[in-house]
């Protein structure tokens, strides 16, 4: 399951002069969130990357911020609930309300499909100049939003496809990335969370990736594999003009998607040269030392079969990590121990942040350059 921040990540130091309010620093004129409904003044991003929260709860005994850390909020003269938190690394973070124990979503702010539940959602700026995942005076693709029939779960679903800038106007064929979302999260996660259009967009504009079809698919299916290979593969080579091919076409997912990720493109090498798979690895972390997990067993042993064919197959075996506080950090590393005795190449990227979207997005943005080269 995708959980909240693991670790917070401390990238800015506190600054500024504080204005005392009912005993908190909260500072007049500060940078309301952009997650925030329109015309709202909380949550607000403070001097030194800390966020300001102002709740309405009078009839409550207790309110509490959760930011992958709990915060207790205090009442001020008006009887309202504040608090302010620590420095928040940047980048998209969920968070919640904690009222009299009850965990819910911030009326306030927008709400996101994550955590198996809506949630609240905080943008925390990135350093000043890098713009990599903020929406530029460059040219810009579209996002469709794509309805197709399940026959594996028998009901309408839905995908979202990225087109790139021009591709109204072309007639050629372009490569496709399929890429999958965490679980507790479905297919908005990496259009909204991810920013998946923003960054390709960009990359695109700067010539470091090539022009590319980005579908991002719903993973909560009861079979990932059979509704991949039968319903969405053909919808998405139907409805769009693709190379309907395994060179140009790569698929990649985080955390639960990186184990979709995992077994789809063991099981079946043929159809993909290029995979990504981010913050995953088969659950391992409570097995003994030498072990197999079981569900990693029969793709083991696949691999062990015949290791200098997936080798030739994947141009592209691509594995990230949020560092030591990543969750899910020694299921890879295990998995990694696997591949290294097993003979299976790939290349790994650690960048810190935790099992966190910030990380996410740096591990698409280190992907789509080298993706169909």
């Amino acid at each position: 399951m995708l959980a909240l921040t693991a670790a917070v990540v401390v990238l800015a130091a506190c600054g500024g002069k504080q204005q005392q309010v009912a005993g908190i620093g909260i500072e007049p004129g500060e940078t309301p969130s952009k997650q925030g409904v329109r015309g709202r003044e909380f949550p607000q991003i403070l001097p030194g990357n800390r966020v300001a929260f102002r709740v309405k709860a009078p009839g409550a005994k207790q309110v509490q911020i959760d930011l992958g850390k709990l915060y207790d909020m205090q009442q001020n003269e008006a009887g309202e609930w504040e608090c302010v938190t620590e420095p928040q690394s940047e980048g998209f973070h969920y968070y919640f309300l904690v009222v009299d124990g009850a965990r819910v979503a911030d009326p306030s702010a927008r709400a996101y499909y994550g955590c198996s539940q809506f949630s609240s959602g905080i943008e925390i700026p990135y350093p000043e100049g890098d713009t990599r995942f903020y929406v530029r005076d460059v040219p810009h693709g579209k996002v469709s939003m794509v309805r197709f029939y399940s026959t594996t779960s028998g009901e309408w679903r839905r995908m979202f496809v990225y087109t790139p800038a021009g591709y109204e106007n072309s007639s050629k064929k372009y490569p496709v990335l399929y890429i999958q979302h965490g679980g507790g999260e479905d297919e908005t996660g990496w259009m909204e969370q991810g920013r998946t259009d923003i960054i390709l967009d960009n990359l695109i504009a700067e010539e470091q990736a090539n022009p590319m079809i980005v579908a991002m698919l719903d993973g909560n299916t009861p079979d990932f594999e059979k509704e991949f290979l039968n319903d969405c593969l053909p919808v998405v080579e139907k409805e769009f003009r693709v190379e309907a091919d395994a060179d140009h076409r790569a698929l990649a997912g985080l955390s639960m998607g990186g184990i979709q990720t995992l077994n789809m493109v063991i099981s079946h090498p043929e159809l993909f040269r290029y995979v990504g798979v981010f913050s995953s690895g088969w659950i391992a972390s409570n097995l003994p030392a030498g072990v197999t997990p079981e569900a990693a067993a029969p793709y083991y042993d696949m691999l062990k079969a015949r290791p200098a064919y997936y080798n030739e197959q994947f141009k592209v075996f691509y594995l990230t990590m949020g560092g030591q506080e990543d969750i899910a950090w020694n299921n890879c590393r295990i998995m990694k121990e696997n591949f290294d005795a097993i003979g299976i190449r790939y290349t790994y990227f650690e960048t810190p942040g935790g099992h966190t979207w910030p990380v996410w997005r740096e591990s698409l943005y280190r992907l789509a350059p080298i993706l169909f080269k």
